[in-house]
């Protein structure tokens, strides 16, 4: 099993193209993290870096106590899953679980036993003879990581998996990924660009954007406490709102003055780092679900109720989007199904203003997180 360090590494392709950007990573031993970002991030580079399937530019990078940026792929003790699978067409399960130990020239007994012990901890023993033309996306999927699992490697690198699978077999494989992880205690660095996949899956997210990494947290505290604009837009689906405020001091309170009104933010929940941006302009951000369209929320925060327009009503079954129109602004609202509200209707809601989040209108970095 392995650690692995990044430090200060970058890349830099022909015609000066950076890819990646001073980035700086500590994967402690038998972490599952993920590494996400919209697409031309920089993530999968990072991957091959790892992998040993890019060159470093700058910076080193360790797998355990090894300093690895000279070391062949073939030697880094990795595996790699691939989106595509990469299965040899022409052999069965078993011989494309069993090929790189045969490479290694491995003993025929010990090849046995590794391929049957994956292929059941995988659900795939029944399988084995087949070719892969005969198997489903989510079996391909599997056999791809026996093939991994065979070589017992300190570290599984694991390239955009599940994009190739349906939505219900996305969910289930998420599960199954989760659950082999804790069973092999192994160290796992999985890209994708889903954040949905990121937010369910890892014990600690990389976000990053044009190569850089903008935060490095577990999924409740990125949800909860962006650092940026971006890491607060990215994550969460539906995405975080974002309006234009104007920050004031009224009496002892803050207050933004949005549209037209004007709402208070917490008195015990405002401090002193609110003082620098009295009378600027700053972003004002609210989640989805804090927008709500109860009358008894309504009544209890009647100083944060806004007019709005119900453009469309998204029926998700467990729960409603409402797309909304407030003067210039366009927002999303996550309510319950049983709302009464519909598509062309002109209503008040209330903003909850005790989960805001503040933003510096020209850094783009987080001032407040309620």
């Amino acid at each position: 099993m392995a650690s692995i360090s990044v430090q200060h590494v970058s890349k830099v392709y022909p015609g000066d193209v950076t890819a990646v950007k001073d980035c700086n990573l500590e994967i402690p031993d038998k972490e599952f993290i993920i590494l996400v970002g919209p697409s031309g991030c920089g993530k999968s580079t990072i991957l091959r870096m790892i992998a040993g399937l890019e060159e470093i530019t700058e910076g080193d990078l360790y797998i355990g106590d090894r300093c690895v940026n000279d070391v062949p792929a073939k030697d880094r003790d990795i595996a790699m899953v691939f989106q595509s699978y990469a299965l040899y067409p022409h052999m069965s399960v078993y011989k494309n679980m069993g090929f790189a130990l045969e490479m290694r020239k491995m003993p025929k007994d010990e090849i046995d036993r590794r391929v049957r012990e994956a292929a059941k901890s995988l659900d795939i023993e029944h399988l084995l003879d087949r070719k892969p033309k005969a198997l489903s996306g989510g079996q391909r999927q599997r056999v791809a990581l026996g093939r991994a699992m065979v070589r017992n490697p300190a570290v599984f690198l694991l390239d955009e998996p599940l994009s190739n699978l349906d939505a219900k077999l996305r969910a289930s494989m998420r599960t199954e990924l989760t659950k082999l992880h804790k069973k092999l205690g192994t160290t796992f660095v999985y890209v994708t660009h889903d954040q949905t996949e990121a937010m369910t899956m890892g014990d600690r997210i990389v976000v990053l954007n044009n190569g850089i990494v903008q935060q490095v947290d577990t999924p409740q505290k990125l949800y909860n406490a962006p650092c940026n604009i971006f890491v607060a837009g990215f994550i969460g689906s539906p995405q975080m709102n974002f309006l234009d405020a104007v920050l004031q001091k009224d009496g002892g309170n803050y207050c933004l003055e949005v549209n037209g009104d004007r709402h208070c933010l917490p008195a015990e929940r405002a401090g002193e780092e609110l003082k620098p941006y009295i009378g600027r302009s700053v972003k004002f951000g609210i989640r989805p679900e804090d927008i709500h369209d109860s009358d008894a929320f309504a009544a209890a925060h009647a100083g944060s109720l806004i007019d709005v327009d119900i453009d469309v009503s998204e029926p998700m079954g467990s729960e409603v989007f409402l797309y909304l129109k407030y003067g210039e602004f366009e927002l999303t609202a996550r309510v319950a199904p049983t709302t009464a509200l519909k598509a062309g209707d002109h209503s008040k809601i209330a903003v909850d203003m005790s989960r805001v989040h503040l933003f510096d209108a020209e850094s783009k970095e987080a001032i407040l997180n309620l």
